[in-house]
């Protein structure tokens, strides 16, 4: 019988400290917040010089630079000028970006970083010709809408016997593609800006 009671007395310490534990956890999220953000547009005063009667606020430097981290969600000089395109959350030419998955709809995608600007597709074989069959990366170089702003590199292979062999490619396809890619972020401009 005493063991009965000790076994109950263990077993309501068990559950008040479990839910001690559990009230711990909502309320630190809670503490965390209160002491770890304070006012993003404080300023801290420097050191006064000598004859300086009030103290001198300075901007508090950031760890990214003038400007602070830009994940693109704001506008961009480029994009108040125009050449830019660099929509929220993308962080190359959005006219490029969307052009080159346009371009590349047929092909089925294995990557797309739009942080990065890279597109990489799996093998895609034409149903004209099952023997062989083509990869491609696509690399968006920046924020601007420009000729050099894209490039693309074009992989091939045939079918030996029961083996995929790498196959050389048209030294024109790449940049055949690449103008594809460019023509179509144009007319998106044109669409989308009336320029």
């Amino acid at each position: 019988m005493a063991s009965g009671r000790r076994n109950s007395a263990e077993a309501k310490r068990g559950w008040r400290s479990g839910i001690l534990a559990a009230i711990a956890l909502m309320l630190l999220p809670a503490l965390l917040y209160g002491c770890a953000w304070g006012d993003p547009d404080s300023k801290y005063p420097d050191l006064r010089r000598k004859g300086q009667t009030t103290p001198a606020y300075n901007e508090p430097e950031s760890v990214f630079g003038p400007g602070g981290l830009n994940i693109g969600n704001a506008q961009s000089p480029t994009d108040e000028q125009g050449g830019g395109g660099g929509g929220a959350g993308v962080g190359v030419n959005s006219f490029l970006w969307r052009a080159s998955l346009d371009t590349m709809s047929f092909m089925p995608l294995v990557s797309a970083d739009p942080f990065g600007g890279v597109i990489i597709t799996d093998w895609y074989t034409p149903p004209q010709t099952p023997s062989e069959r083509f990869k491609v990366n696509v690399y968006i170089l920046g924020r601007t809408l420009r000729a050099d702003g894209v490039r693309a590199a074009v992989f091939r292979q045939e079918m030996q016997g029961a083996n995929w062999v790498d196959a050389p490619v048209a030294p024109s396809t790449a940049t055949d593609l690449e103008n594809a890619i460019l023509t179509r972020a144009r007319q998106l401009r044109v669409a989308q800006t009336g320029e």
